[in-house]
């Protein structure tokens, strides 16, 4: 009979908790599943006192992660208390260096790390899996390892922070503005005290890495993305895109390019009749574009225990089973070099929206500078402002006319050419508002 996989895991919060759990309930279904049972032998956290709500009798204490991963009596290290450096990184280091399998949901260190660590897996046999680093319950990792391997795939993107996408959501449905739907997001526990690591779109950048490496077979280089948040989004901008046919989400895109690897994360118009664009609240989901098939959108809690400990654990099983894959879906001397793709290349259709001052020859002149650089315009909305709404010290004069364009493919670099152009003009107030457009 085969013996249990022994299992250790570092950090004891709501996922790890979770993990325990959860192997306990369904130890008889894994063991079926994977012709050997699976046992939690040791763990390790910050606080051994600490109540968790699951029974730790019988399972031994490790006084630090490194020594719980250098532990000769487990099988599998888990790391669930995150962090892109140590004690996280030293412990899985030593674990893979041990001839250990590793499974952890730390996406900060995948997306630092992943190549180092991926060597060392390879060098000393373990597994390395990390499926719940991106996704949560969102087999993605898999899909684009293992059950796209002989699929050559063009581009990967998807809403990755669930976060972001309660505050656009709220913002859509309800009118209201980012600093109000961020504040109620604050209150309900899905946005931190600080929250800029989600609303900067680092988060969803460090994901992305992790999903461009998996794709396109190139080294993990969260530095390698170009990223932008979402606090410039108005409630005037949802409103456009949902009459012109289109709904804002931020979007991690990594796509393939005569030029390279392209990789950005920002705030997005896609389609109202898109799979993404469906995707509402803090879900998560991930859209797949590759040769000789139509997309695949994969859809699910991006986040949680119950999830994330869910993708754990068949991380586990399959540790259990036996089956190794290399981490990023090739040997890593294989993974290409990756550097930042400069946004002023990037080509696509725009949506630009301006505060036109009320002038004969305005959208003339706006007009003659779009067309100097050569853009096209597919759309174009002139909205007459609420004369009811303006302060009283205004009344009577002019007030600026917002000006809504979509424009058709066009490059970064024209497009900004041109608004610094129709500023200097001085035939608009304030900065332009752009945001790109991602075709299905």
């Amino acid at each position: 009979m085969v013996a249990p996989l022994k299992v250790g895991i570092a950090g004891l919060g709501t996922v790890g908790t979770e993990v325990v759990r959860l192997i306990e309930a369904q130890g008889r279904m894994l063991a079926m599943r994977c012709g050997r049972g699976i046992r939690v032998t040791a763990v390790t956290a910050r606080s051994k006192a600490r109540k968790r709500g699951v029974d730790l009798r019988g399972i031994a204490w490790a006084k630090s992660p490194l020594a719980l991963a250098t532990d000769p009596e487990i099988d599998c290290f888990v790391e669930l208390m995150g962090g892109a450096g140590d004690p996280a990184l030293a412990a899985i280091e030593a674990a893979l260096r041990a001839g250990k399998s590793v499974v952890t949901a730390n996406k900060a260190l995948i997306a630092r790390h992943g190549s180092r660590l991926a060597a060392l897996a390879e060098r000393h046999g373990g597994a390395l899996n990390f499926e719940a680093a991106v996704g949560a319950a969102i087999p993605v990792v898999k899909t684009l390892r293992e059950g796209l391997a002989g699929t050559t795939i063009q581009r990967v993107y998807g809403i990755l922070n669930g976060t972001c996408n309660y505050i656009l959501t709220r913002m859509e449905q309800e009118g209201l503005s980012f600093a109000e739907c961020l504040k109620d997001a604050q209150r309900l526990g899905y946005a931190e005290a600080n929250p800029a690591f989600d609303i900067d779109g680092h988060d969803t950048a460090q994901k992305l890495a992790i999903l461009a490496s998996l794709a396109f077979g190139t080294k993990v280089a969260e530095k390698a993305v170009y990223v932008e948040g979402i606090s410039s989004i108005a409630p005037a901008d949802l409103e456009a895109a949902e009459q012109l046919g289109y709904r804002v989400k931020l979007l991690g895109v990594a796509v393939r390019t005569a030029k390279g690897i392209e990789q950005r994360v920002h705030p997005t118009m896609v389609p109202k009749s898109s799979s993404i664009a469906q995707v509402m609240g803090v879900t998560n989901a991930v859209t797949i574009d590759g040769d000789g098939m139509p997309p695949i959108t994969l859809v699910g809690p991006g986040a949680g225990g119950a999830a994330t400990a869910s993708a754990v654990v068949s991380d586990i099983a399959d540790v259990a089973r036996g089956t190794r894959s290399l981490p990023f879906g090739r040997p890593v001397d294989r993974l290409r070099l990756t550097t930042k793709a400069p946004m002023e290349r990037h080509e696509g259709g725009y949506y630009i929206r301006l505060m036109a001052r009320d002038l004969a020859g305005t959208a003339a002149t706006i007009a003659t500078r779009l067309a100097e650089q050569k853009i096209s315009i597919e759309s174009i909305v002139q909205r007459h402002p609420d004369a009811g709404r303006e302060p009283a010290a205004n009344r009577g004069k002019p007030l600026p006319v917002p000006v809504i364009l979509i424009t058709y493919a066009t490059s970064e670099d024209a497009v900004h050419r041109a608004l610094q152009a129709v500023q200097r003009d001085k035939v608009i107030t304030g900065r332009p508002q752009v945001i790109r457009i991602e075709k299905n």
